[in-house]
Formats: C-alpha cells, structure tokens, sequence
C-alpha cells in the first residue's frame, strides 16, 4: 500500500487550495529553474530512469517518446499537446487532476516541453469540462503572472507558452492523431501513421502528445529522482497510478495507489468493498470500458499494472475499475457499451463504420436473447474482423468488451436464447450445456 510520503498528488480530494499559494505550500515550482539548468538530456535521462509508462492507457515509456523529438532546433517549431478530453467511460482522474491540482500539470507542461524542446504547449481539454477549464486557465494565468512560464520561464531565459483548447465532447479525439486535427479546426479523424506526430504532427511540426496524468507527474519524478519512481511499483511497472473506482462499490472514489496492488486490496481498502460483500462480485472491467470484463476468479488475484492484466487478456488501459455485482445484467451492460463505440465511431475506415454497428445491433438482441447459438461464434469473428483492422484503436476498443463477454459469460447468453426459444414454444439450437 501506497505510502503518504510518497503520494504525487496531495489535493486530489480538494481539501486545500488549487491555487498558486496552496501548489507551492505542496511542493510545487520548487526549484524549476534548477532542474531546467541541468539540461534537456538530464531531464530525459531522468523519466527513463523512471520508466514512467504513459497513463492515458497505451503504456509507452514517457522517457523514449519525449526523446523521438528532434535534438536540435530546425525550421519548424515543437510543440507539447496535452490530451485532457478523457472520455472512456469509467475514467474521471483527469478532471480531478485538473481541478484540484493543475499547478501539477502547468509545471509539468514546462518540464516536459523544455525536455523535448517545445516552444509552446496546447492542453486539450473536454469540452464539458467547464469548470474544470476554469480553474486550469486560472492556474495558468498565475503562472504567467509569476513569471513561471511566459517570455522567461522562471528565469531560465526560455520563452514556453501554455494554451488551453476546449474541445466538443467526441469520444475519438482522445486518440492522438484525432486531437491533433481537431486542434488545427479539422474533423476530428486519426490520421494514418507514419508519419509519427513526433515527425509531423500540429501544424507539421514535430510534436509529443501525452496524457494529463503523465505529465503532471513529472515535476515531483524530477524533483525526487527517477529512481525513487522506479522504486515503486514492479519492474516495468512502476511508479504510482491514480485509479478510477466505480459501479457497485460502497465508496466510488479517485485513489492514488502504487502500481501492482491486488485488485482486491484497491477494492476492499479504498472503495469500502463490494456492494453486498466480495462473493456477490460477478466481474470487474479493470482499465475503462475498452478492455475485457474479468470474472471474479480471476479478480480475486489479479495485480493493477499493465503486464499482469495484460496476462489475464484484459488490459490497465486507464485504471478506471468498473465493478458489476450479481445483480448487474451483463449482457445488457455489454450491449449499452457496444451502442457507446457505435455512436462515436468516426465513420473513416469501414470495418469500424460498418462493424461498431452491426456489433451493436447483434448485441441488443442477444439482450432478449432474440438470436440463434451459432450467432454467437458469428459476432466473435466479426469482432476479430474489426480489432487490428483500422487506423486507430477505437475498433479495437469496441470489440474488446464483446470477446470479453464471449470468453467469461457465454453460458449467459445461451441461457437467454435458450429460454427465449422455449418461451416462444420453438427447439432451440443450441449445445446440451446450454439448456
């Protein structure tokens, strides 16, 4: 379990100023200008030492991608972008990041664009989000008038300017390339890779996108070195992780934890158990509604970081854990999910297009159990015919929960279609074990 002295984010209940003057009581822009003095590479050096893994649910090494920026300056400027839309269901860390600490991610936006060589950074925000944009744009211009960022950031003789860009609430402009668009006044549509963002990405220039929750880290990883950060955690696995608890639990919270923990202990120690008591889990969603549902056998082992649910089939993704008890229709939930990636689909590559659709249509039915058994085995395919298929992950994401409820909770389906044959006086084909 996490210890107090360890704990990135001191505020992320609200209890105490998001401010400038309560940042800097909490450590904040404490000796910045020091650490930009050691240099572009020492810093880089320092988030590999780190091996601080990217946490808008990728999981890339922060250190190698903030070090696929050119070295020297050329014709074309740098930039950081920011990705706060955070729209995986599931997932309100970054909001309340934002809102409560954004001194964190202010300093970090510096820290971070100097490394790279950034003149600027565009923090990307959800839309929706007013009043957190609010108190990050107030943040933000305290900075500027304490100097810390503007023509000399924090009396380095750098010159790094923050922007704030509130986006209009579309699920796919979380995906990077998707934001980059959005950000120039385009439809919000990824783009093909390569070229990488680091080679072209805003406006043509060499570009890094990160999640809120990867660069506000930063400053404190530099301040206490990239070892401690490594320290935490398990190999290739470390640090600490804000996680996202909801759904049937007694206490739904925002917890700062260390990577690795049981997801058990996440549980039982910081969201009050499971409504009803451990045995009425009937599955948990680990990483945001895009991976794999777990079933309470694997649950009541499994490890919070991204190798461990990685192994079970399922994925870290952003660590929001959705938890579903016995009374939880999962065929339906899976369903409601399914409507959810239909709907935010961007309708550019036709696996998606036509498949988030299809996919959505199949599972409604499944609900009442108005399919035959072999349809089953038919949305599986097709679910594999989607995932790896198109030019961003969303396809992947919207076939990921269906192979989950196949894999964990197929004998739910049948049972469905089964009774569905048996009310409406009909044989039912279907495997003995189903009826």
């Amino acid at each position: 379990m996490l210890q107090d002295k360890d704990r990135i984010f001191t505020n992320l209940y609200g209890i105490n100023s998001p401010f400038l003057d309560g940042a800097k009581s909490r450590g904040d822009w404490d000796g910045t200008k020091a650490i930009m003095d050691k240099g572009r590479d020492w810093i880089i050096d320092e988030m590999k030492t780190s091996s601080l893994r990217g946490r808008g649910g990728a999981g890339f090494p922060a250190g190698i991608k903030w070090s696929f920026m050119p070295k020297e300056p050329g014709e074309k400027p740098g930039y950081l972008v920011v990705n706060a839309d955070e729209g995986e269901p599931g997932t309100c860390k970054d909001r309340d990041i934002i809102r409560h600490d954004p001194h964190k991610l202010v300093e970090g936006c510096l820290l971070a664009g100097f490394a790279m060589g950034a003149v600027a950074a565009y923090i990307y925000i959800r839309g929706e989000f007013y009043r957190e944009y609010e108190v990050l744009q107030g943040a933000i211009d305290e900075a500027y008038e304490a100097g810390l960022i503007g023509e000399n950031a924090c009396g380095s003789g750098y010159k790094y300017d923050i922007y704030v860009h509130r986006g209009m609430g579309a699920y796919i402009c979380g995906e990077e390339t998707a934001l980059i668009e959005s950000l120039e006044g385009k439809k919000g549509q990824p783009r093909l890779k390569p070229p990488f963002p680091a080679a072209c990405g805003l406006y043509g220039c060499p570009t890094t996108v990160n999640n809120v929750e990867t660069i506000a880290v930063a400053p404190t990883i530099l301040r206490r070195g990239g070892s401690w950060f490594a320290g935490l955690g398990r190999e290739n696995n470390t640090g600490t992780k804000v996680f996202c608890i909801s759904g049937h639990v007694n206490n739904p919270c925002n917890v700062e934890e260390e990577m690795g923990i049981p997801l058990k202990e996440l549980i039982e120690k910081h969201a009050g158990g499971v409504r009803g008591g451990w045995d009425n889990l009937l599955g948990i969603i680990p990483g945001g509604s895009s991976v794999p549902i777990l079933t309470k056998a694997t649950c009541d082992n499994v490890l919070m970081d991204f190798d461990s649910l990685k192994a079970e089939g399922s994925g870290l993704g952003t660590a929001a854990v959705i938890v579903m008890d016995k009374s939880t229709d999962i065929v339906r939930a899976i369903a409601r999910l399914s409507k959810f990636y239909m709907h935010e689909s961007c309708g550019q590559c036709t696996p998606c297009r036509e498949g988030t659709g299809w996919m959505s249509r199949v599972m409604d039915r499944l609900v009442d159990g108005e399919a035959n058994i072999e349809e089953i085995d038919l949305l599986q395919e097709v679910t594999k015919q989607v995932e790896g298929h198109t030019i961003c992950a969303l396809g992947d994401a919207a076939a990921w929960p269906i192979q989950g409820l196949i894999k964990n909770f197929r004998p739910e389906i049948e049972r469905r279609i089964v009774a569905r044959k048996l009310e409406q006086g009909e044989g039912a084909s279907a495997s003995p074990e189903a009826a």
